[in-house]
């Protein structure tokens, strides 16, 4: 599946890491505690995944005050990290998969709506840090589906845009691709199903990780 390309680009929550529920749990009691705000069904939330949270706010809560926006952050940073009990884990065979992709030649990186730090966090408490060459956020360039990460990743690591793909879970994920003119690979165990995916004409629509080996 992968040997026409050299750089495979992943998403991180959804894709990599089992952190949806807790990124909903997280969204929904922010909301509650900043006060003003709608509160929103799990599958609503569930569609900023991906998005920076600047970005997600706006996509979520699109008449709400700006200015409120620092209050709901500081919520939901907080939740995430510090509160909330939900699990969440890299899923199921992830590492042996990234392994073995590395093991063969593959260039690993990730784009991801996380921020820098949410990111290196994650990163750190996993320890799989040692298999991405390198690594994009929403802070650190642009959030999705504006084609910057993917393609500082294309300039930085000196590979042409028909040598990667991106992995993704999400609408978001498949529109970044296209707009860098890379090709992508949806995921059906993260936020969108194989009839949402599909509507991007991805190369590929894969039901687990081992599909790539």
């Amino acid at each position: 599946m992968l040997t026409n390309y050299k750089l495979v680009i992943f998403d991180w929550d959804g894709t990599v890491m089992d952190s949806v529920a807790r990124i909903v749990s997280s969204l929904s009691e922010a909301a509650r505690l900043t006060g003003g705000l709608p509160q929103l069904s799990s599958d609503e939330l569930k569609q900023m995944i991906g998005l920076s949270l600047e970005k997600g706010y706006r996509y979520l809560y699109p008449e709400a005050p700006p200015e409120k926006f620092d209050e709901w952050k500081k919520h939901y940073g907080e939740q995430f990290r510090e509160v909330n009990t939900t699990p969440h884990a890299l899923y199921g065979g992830v590492v042996d998969v990234l392994t073995t992709l590395k093991d063969k030649g593959y260039v690993l990186a990730v784009a991801t709506g996380k921020s820098r730090i949410g990111l290196d966090r994650v990163m750190l408490e996993t320890d799989t840090g040692h298999l991405f060459t390198s690594t994009r956020t929403a802070d650190q360039t642009a959030s999705k589906p504006d084609p910057l990460m993917v393609l500082s990743l294309l300039e930085e690591l000196n590979v042409q845009p028909h040598e990667a793909v991106m992995v993704g879970d999400t609408s978001h994920d498949m529109l970044l691709a296209k707009n860098a003119g890379v090709d992508a690979i949806g995921v059906t165990w993260g936020v969108h199903d194989e009839v949402v995916l599909s509507q991007y004409s991805p190369v590929a629509i894969i039901p687990s990780l081992d599909a790539l080996v």
